[in-house]
């Protein structure tokens, strides 16, 4: 649907981008961030970067389960990069720079642009463009997932920046986009894949490969909340009202996170939470060890993946002290 693939491209590029206007953007819509990534895969698999050898992809340690089976469905390999800090419980940005160095030239390193999942911890600007400035030095070709974009902070050109950044660095990227949870569309499937490319020409006929893919795959896209999408962003109003959505969206879980480290000190533990409220998006990695999580399972019947991550969304003020009272109960 021409008219949702340009409000997406504009969406994440800036629609009055450089990218944008010189028509360098080769796109096609895709059944929403799996869709997406698996067009990704395939045409990484066809085309390889350096016309010989089908290139590595590179995927942060921990992420998004799906991502390995996507790109190995593929016949690609994969390997990680180091992302998290287990004992800091931070981003450990010099083991991820280590690892982009030290990778093959012309591999692939694929990047959550904002709402790191599982961590909830996203690099900082600062930190984005020492990343940049990397994967710039060893010709690596950058790929986004962009799954939560507006949702993540509430400010959707804000959760883009790392997108724009790289553009603007001169990254030639492709990117990845989920309307699934910034418009509630899960069961809808829609989303983008695109690239960008070095000028019109080379757009035009990398989109054409795309859609060659695309065909063979799953033909034509649902339609629905692809015209949900270009009706809601192509009307000044409904956009205005979608983007008011988001922040309160997003407020109401980093309020959530508040409580969440305000409650467990009520409840009388002296373990340092600042990373539940340091971290963005959806999830949240709590540090709890699989032990601690089969316990408080087991125990407390709270119900989380056993690498320690929980969904922020369904933490309410309801039960919120409950929740921190059971963490407490398990990590003290």
């Amino acid at each position: 649907m021409p008219e949702f693939v340009q409000q997406a491209v504009w969406l994440a590029y800036g629609k009055d981008s450089d990218a944008v206007k010189s028509n360098r953007v080769a796109a096609v819509q895709s059944l929403s961030g799996t869709g997406a990534l698996r067009l990704a895969a395939h045409f990484l698999e066809r085309f390889p970067l350096n016309g010989k050898t089908k290139p590595t992809v590179y995927i942060s340690d921990p992420t998004w389960g799906n991502h390995f089976n996507i790109f190995g469905q593929c016949h690609l390999e994969t390997k990680t990069y180091r992302y998290w800090d287990t004992k800091g419980l931070k981003i450990n940005l010099q083991g991820m720079l280590e690892d982009i160095r030290n990778a093959p030239e012309k591999s692939v390193f694929l990047l959550h642009a904002c709402a790191h999942n599982p961590t909830g911890m996203d690099p900082t600007l600062e930190q984005w463009k020492e990343i940049s400035k990397v994967c710039k030095e060893r010709n690596h070709f950058v790929l986004f997932d962009l799954a939560y974009q507006g949702f993540s902070s509430g400010d959707a050109a804000r959760d883009a920046a790392p997108v724009t950044m790289f553009v603007n660095d001169g990254h030639l990227i492709g990117l990845c986009q989920s309307f699934a949870k910034n418009f509630g569309l899960y069961g809808q499937r829609t989303g983008l894949f695109s690239i960008l490319c070095a000028d019109a020409d080379e757009a035009a006929r990398v989109e054409s490969q795309i859609k060659i893919i695309a065909r063979a795959i799953w033909s034509n896209p649902p339609l629905h909340g692809a015209r949900i999408i270009a009706t809601v962003l192509g009307d000044p109003k409904l956009k205005a009202m979608w983007l008011d959505e988001l922040k309160l969206m997003s407020g109401r879980i980093t309020k959530m996170r508040q409580l969440l480290k305000d409650n467990l000190k009520k409840a009388g533990s002296t373990r340092n939470w600042d990373h539940i409220t340091t971290q963005i998006g959806m999830f949240s990695f709590t540090g709890l060890t699989p032990e601690q999580c089969d316990r408080i399972t087991k125990e407390h019947h709270v119900y989380l993946t056993r690498n320690g991550r929980i969904s922020m969304a369904g933490v309410n003020s309801k039960n919120v002290a409950y929740l921190a009272n059971a963490i407490h109960a398990v990590t003290k």
